[in-house]
């Protein structure tokens, strides 16, 4: 089992910057592939970004150049460094988990790859 505790969320003006993160308990953290899951209201559920465990790392086209996932196995930690945010990044954001043996883009970008999700952490971009 793996736990994940994630944190970070807030309300942030349009061009702003935020940043999650999420704690990892239960299992060796750097066996682990790791993601960060959006939800925004009335729509489905889409992975963000992902960090293999070797540290390989894919980002959905709406949010690169803007965000940046990283890793510190010796902190079990998982961050998402969140800039130039637009009021269309506003979701839930969820830190998700794999222990999947293979681990390319396409499973690296479907959501329900993760069987491990943390509780959620809202983010609200609005002037």
């Amino acid at each position: 089992q793996v736990q994940l505790v994630d944190s970070g969320g807030g309300l942030v003006q349009p061009g702003g910057s935020l940043r999650l993160s999420c704690a990892a308990s239960g299992r060796a953290f750097s066996s682990l592939h790791m993601a960060w899951i959006r939800q925004a209201p009335g729509k489905g559920r889409v992975v963000v970004a992902a960090i293999s465990s070797s540290g390989v790392t894919y980002y959905r086209d709406a949010v690169k150049g803007r965000f940046t996932i990283s890793r510190d196995n010796t902190e079990n930690t998982v961050s998402l460094h969140m800039s130039s945010l637009k009021p269309e990044d506003t979701a839930a954001y969820y830190c998700a988990a794999s222990s999947a043996s293979l681990f390319d883009v396409l499973v690296a970008m479907e959501y329900s790859s993760y069987p491990y999700w943390g509780q959620g952490t809202q983010v609200t971009v609005s002037s």
